[in-house]
């Protein structure tokens, strides 16, 4: 496992050295899921390529209801303006997932991104 781990992320000493892990992360992702937070989390511990989520469940994870326009809507789960995303599509974007949504089943799949 740490041989993975310093594959990943080699550490430079010296000048020029590499900034703490926790900080590069944090550079990388300055945004934050907010009140999605649960949900991202619980995403990021999932080690499946694809997670399935029932609406009941993501409610669950955050404990409040969805919006109803989460439910009607496929744009609120797949929708990215450039420069403008929706404030929920944080809580899986920056875990490295794609949202793909199933009205009639009232599912979600969280799809890893490809490439991660």
């Amino acid at each position: 496992m740490w041989n993975w781990i310093n594959a990943r992320f080699p550490r430079r000493t010296g000048q020029g050295a590499a900034e703490p892990l926790a900080l590069t992360l944090a550079l990388e992702h300055p945004r934050n899921p907010g009140r999605y937070g649960s949900l991202s989390a619980h995403l990021k511990r999932r080690y499946a390529d694809v997670v399935v989520l029932t609406f009941r469940q993501i409610e669950d994870l955050l404990g409040f209801p969805l919006p109803p326009v989460a439910r009607t809507r496929r744009e609120w789960w797949t929708s990215d303006v450039e420069g403008e995303q929706p404030p929920q599509s944080d809580a899986w974007k920056l875990v490295g997932r794609t949202a793909t949504p199933n009205l009639s089943a009232q599912t979600v799949a969280f799809a890893r991104a490809p490439g991660l």
